[in-house]
């Protein structure tokens, strides 16, 4: 099993970047749409600190963390090698614009138009989102990679525990929510601690909100946007995540993350397909 960072990995090429794609870090034989997210973002990372002539200096900045992120999600891709082709937009004083493209055998998988910043640990001056009270990690249900009856294996689980409420486990006993919302613990399995790299894999979680209202299918993800608050700290998250609507074979998810100590450090929201 490949750490995150490994899994994320990329190595610079004369065009661009390199990555070689693990099928661990996906659902079924789809990947992850977080994950893909993150091998962009750490190629654009790369090229936001590299000591380059587009590089911003001494007077535009240091931006080392993804604060904004869009993409949009055109195939998908099969584990191994991508290239990603990453376009410096603008360089400015508190903040970079990057776009970034992840291909595969030249086609392209998944467009992004990335803002790069900096992110600090400090207090936020005005929040009105206190973390969400969740009962205890230990008394909420581990999801297992291989849950009985399923017709796949979701990988992204031996690698991302997710711990959910058990108030939001009536799907799986035959009785779908109503309310369309999930809650419950997030930490990666090698005991790393999260980073706003892998705060975008968190940032999309699982199920989809479409299974717990018993749509049983694929939920591929159309389109999401991510924006990164904080530094997190060390230990795990909390995530909620809920829907406002299905419709027309598509639905939102907008989901947000609290992070051991309490800090809002992370929120998305995603249009995804439902495919029962």
């Amino acid at each position: 099993m490949q750490s995150f960072a490994q899994a994320t990995a990329v190595q610079q090429t004369p065009g661009g970047f390199r990555a070689d794609l693990d099928p661990q870090w996906g659902v079924g034989d789809k990947l992850h749409g977080g994950y893909l997210m993150a091998v962009i973002a750490r190629a654009v990372a790369t090229r936001a600190t590299a000591p380059t002539a587009d590089r911003p200096g001494a007077a535009g900045g240091f931006h080392p963390h993804p604060i904004a992120m869009t993409t949009t999600f055109l195939r998908a891709p099969r584990p191994g090698e991508v290239a990603v082709e990453v376009e410096l937009l603008r360089a400015g004083r508190g903040s970079s614009q990057f776009r970034a493209r992840l291909t595969q055998a030249g086609e392209t998988c998944a467009e992004s138009l990335v803002t790069q910043g900096l992110l600090d640990d400090a207090a936020p001056w005005w929040s009105a989102l206190p973390a969400p009270e969740i009962p205890a990690e230990d008394d909420c249900f581990l999801l297992p990679a291989n849950p009985p009856g399923a017709g796949f294996a979701v990988h992204l689980l031996d690698v991302v525990e997710h711990r959910l409420d058990p108030a939001c486990l009536g799907f799986a006993a035959g009785h779908p929510s109503k309310n369309g919302q999930t809650s419950g613990w997030l930490r990666l399995a090698d005991g790393t601690d999260w980073d706003p790299l892998a705060l975008l894999v968190a940032l999309d979680p699982s199920p989809p909100i479409s299974l717990t209202l018993g749509i049983q299918g694929w939920a591929p993800t159309i389109s999401l946007t991510a924006y990164l608050r904080h530094l997190p700290a060390p230990g795990p998250l909390r995530m909620t995540m809920q829907s406002a609507e299905v419709t027309s074979g598509r639905m939102d998810e907008t989901a947000q993350l609290w992070d051991a100590k309490g800090a809002l450090v992370a929120q998305a929201t995603q249009l995804a397909a439902v495919r029962p």
